[in-house]
């Protein structure tokens, strides 16, 4: 949100009050406060009147510092609040005639007690940012609407990342961002995932601790400084030392929570009914057949929105017109191997039995006179399930709970994010604050009830909508694109974006939503598709088996899926490493490369887990532009090389994809292509690329450790597990273990 008009100027109607001084300092073992007045004290006069901004400098772990500043502490607290997670220390507190510090680590937050107002935030002895003159600021506009601002300096050559899964630039420079789910596609400046996060550069990142509204203004009204507003009394927000954006992210996950390990089942190719499309049990297991027939591994199957009966979204009940025997279907499905995912939404129609029911016993949500709030958007006279009550929470997992028992192996959470304004929540919760965080509330429900009833680590949900803190309920999807180039570019900015605000995992829908896409278009997403965390073939109104396209679609979906599979040992890793680290599976360029000006500004490639560079096809004769950081690079299909840092040109054929692998890595590939959860360890292949003399490398598959060294012209490995059949390989050269061995040397030359 904008209140100036220019540089000296504010917009007509806009009121603004800054501190200028600092009046007092209290401290104490763990925070300061200080009150600073909005205009010089020079004598008592000066005193009588306001405002005066508290400000209150804290931290809930090391090398992370928290300020609230606030103008009225008398309005009544309501929530929702962000769950936010600490941890035990002593921050070291001081004060003297110039400066009021807190030290967290080695972070430190200053502000200057003399001359004009000042706040620094310095690591290692440097500034990472600050908020000088204006940038704390009381503002009203011209309705009268009471809002807190604050300024932070953008440094010379600052790159800005995150704020949720946004469809435009990586880099947010430049832009006006506001933080409001909407249903809104792929396309515009809205977006499903919002997260009031941002990640820099620079060495440190900023989260503002507010769930509703919050304005960012990104080097763009002010082209040095990054803005953020919300209409409140009182705000939070902490600044982040990294100082590498994988440190940064490590500790805003570790403050906002960590992602959840998806079952490993989760990692192989999810195949959907469509949307409107007709189907039943007949054309359900037509589709599995014809993929069992062209050798096509499938993982889950998913009953999108029709597997209900119309305008009854959500009952939870099989259309008996369609599917008049759910439980024996899904036995059927299950002896086939496969996992079932079910369409659910937090929306219940009128038409729906559970409308009634919900209303009877005060489940759904309700207007401020007490009649249930409803309209006609999606589903004729649809209300929302009030997920503020502990109860109707219960109530909607019951449900939930008879799907589990019938067979139902996890759900897409789709929706959550056209929440109301004009409402009163069961719990009081403010219905601004509540707008973004019901999806949270929505998804913890749902996801809560698959881990009590498949274990922790077999639950996964299949989510759209979300905001700080739900990437704790994995998986998400990157909503409704459609069948072109440019929708499959704008979703891989969404998705890089998203794991840039501390998401583990994503995926899209293969080929787009919107739309049939040509057989060129669908063969070139498929490879992008099954080089993402997770895979899905879903759209609107057409089927994606690939023999509707043409055969080579068969072929190509083959082709990468069978690859995709062999690499979990390699995946299921980087998997493991976004649940402990908060690090994503699929990463910007920027995260792995930070001090490579070239990576600043990628957005069409990306690194997938630590170590394989994928930079997804978007044209049909095969033209693709990729940059290659510093190094010799291989081709992890062709064997080729190339040496960076520079940018190449190649045309792919649809069988291809440029898919590098870093120097001196050592790619586990597994021993199983037909399905992704196997024991990644039991005849794994250590393919090792560039490793130079000297250099030594640590590999681990699940519970076992490989050690892989170059020793001159020879490579030596070990294993962690004496038993275990394994092999090395370099290039054309492999060795192969004997059961009992634990060793393996390879000669290169």
């Amino acid at each position: 949100m904008k209140f100036t008009d220019g540089y000296w100027l504010l917009r007509e109607g806009v009121t603004a009050a800054h501190p200028v001084e600092v009046l007092d300092v209290t401290a104490t073992d763990v925070s300061l406060e200080i009150h600073a007045p909005t205009q010089p004290i020079r004598h008592r006069g000066d005193l009588l009147k306001g405002p005066v901004v508290t400000i209150s400098a804290h931290t809930p772990m090391p090398d992370v510092i928290g300020v609230t500043f606030t103008h009225f502490e008398g309005e009544q607290p309501r929530g929702p609040e962000f769950e936010l997670q600490g941890a035990e220390f002593s921050p070291q507190v001081s004060y003297d005639e110039e400066h009021a510090t807190l030290t967290s680590g080695a972070l430190s937050v200053r502000v200057a007690r003399t001359g004009t107002w000042h706040v620094d935030f310095l690591a290692q002895g440097r500034t990472l940012t600050s908020s000088g003159p204006k940038g704390i600021g009381i503002m009203r506009d011209a309705t009268g609407a009471h809002f807190l601002r604050e300024q932070l300096n953008l440094g010379v050559g600052t790159s800005v990342y995150g704020l949720g899964e946004r469809f435009g630039p990586l880099v947010k420079n430049g832009q006006v961002v506001d933080i409001w789910n909407a249903d809104g596609g792929t396309a515009t400046e809205q977006a499903y995932k919002n997260v009031p996060f941002y990640l820099t550069d620079a060495g440190y990142g900023v989260f503002v601790d507010h769930p509703g509204k919050v304005s960012f203004e990104v080097g763009s009204e002010a082209v040095s400084r990054v803005q953020f507003s919300a209409e409140t009394q009182e705000l939070t927000y902490y600044v982040i030392y990294g100082p590498s954006p994988k440190e940064i992210l490590r500790k805003y996950t570790a403050l906002t929570g960590r992602p959840a390990l998806p079952p490993a089942w989760s990692f192989g190719l999810w195949l959907s009914t469509s949307f409107t499309t007709s189907y039943d049990e007949e054309t359900v297991t037509s589709f599995i057949e014809g993929m069992r027939e062209r050798e096509l591994p499938l993982s889950v199957f998913h009953f999108d929105c029709f597997w209900m009966r119309e305008f009854n979204w959500c009952d939870f009940q099989w259309d008996p017109r369609v599917f008049p025997d759910p439980e024996g279907m899904l036995t059927r499905l299950k002896d086939r191997g496969l996992h079932i995912c079910v369409w659910i939404n937090p929306y219940i129609a009128q038409r729906s039995p559970l409308f009634a029911e919900g209303k009877a016993l005060g489940h759904l949500l309700r207007r401020p006179d007490g009649s249930v709030w409803q309209w006609d958007m999606w589903q004729p006279g649809m209300a929302l399930v009030d997920f503020t009550s502990a109860a109707a929470r219960d109530w909607y997992a019951a449900k939930l709970e008879a799907l589990l028992a019938q067979g139902v192996d996890c759900f897409k959470t789709d929706f959550g994010e056209r929440v109301p304004l004009d409402v009163a929540w069961s719990d009081g919760s403010d219905p601004e604050r509540m707008h973004n965080y019901y999806t949270y509330l929505y998804n913890r429900t749902v996801f809560d009830v698959l881990r009590k009833h498949r274990g922790e680590g077999e639950a996964v949900v299949f989510g759209r909508s979300a905001t700080a803190g739900s990437q704790k309920f994995p998986v998400h999807w990157g909503g409704d694109c459609e069948a072109t180039y440019e929708s499959m570019a704008e979703s891989l900015r969404g998705g890089l974006s998203l794991g840039l605000s501390g998401f583990g995992y994503w995926s899209h829908d293969i080929g787009g939503f919107e739309g049939t896409p040509t057989p060129e278009l669908f063969k070139r997403w498929l490879a992008f598709g099954l080089l993402s965390s997770h895979s899905r073939l879903h759209g609107s109104s057409s089927y994606r088996v690939p023999w509707l396209f043409d055969e080579e679609s068969v072929d190509v979906l083959r082709e990468f899926t069978r690859l995709k599979l062999s690499l979990m040992p390699y995946l299921y890793q980087a998997a493991r490493t976004a649940h402990a680290e908060g690090v994503p599976v699929m990463r910007a360029m920027v995260l792995e490369f930070p001090d490579d000006p070239g990576c600043a500004h990628l957005e069409r490639q990306y690194m997938l887990g630590l170590d394989l560079l994928v930079a997804p096809v978007f044209s049909d004769e095969g033209d693709v532009s990729y940059y290659v950081p510093e190094g010799t690079w291989t081709h992890f299909l062709s064997g080729r090389t190339v040496t960076g840092p520079r940018w190449v040109r190649e045309r792919h054929g649809f069988l291809s994809v440029p898919l590098l692998v870093r120097p001196g890595a050592v790619i586990p590939v597994g021993a199983v292509a037909d399905r992704p959860d196997y024991d990644h360890a039991d005849g794994v292949t250590l393919r090792a690329f560039g490793l130079e003399r000297g250099a030594r490398v640590t590999v681990a598959v699940g519970e076992v450790t490989f050690t892989v060294v170059r020793e001159g012209d020879t490579l030596r490995a070990s294993c962690s597990d004496p038993v275990a059949r394994w092999s090395l390989a370099a290039g054309e050269r492999t060795a192969a273990a004997e059961a009992g061995t634990g060793f393996l040397s390879l000669e290169l030359g």
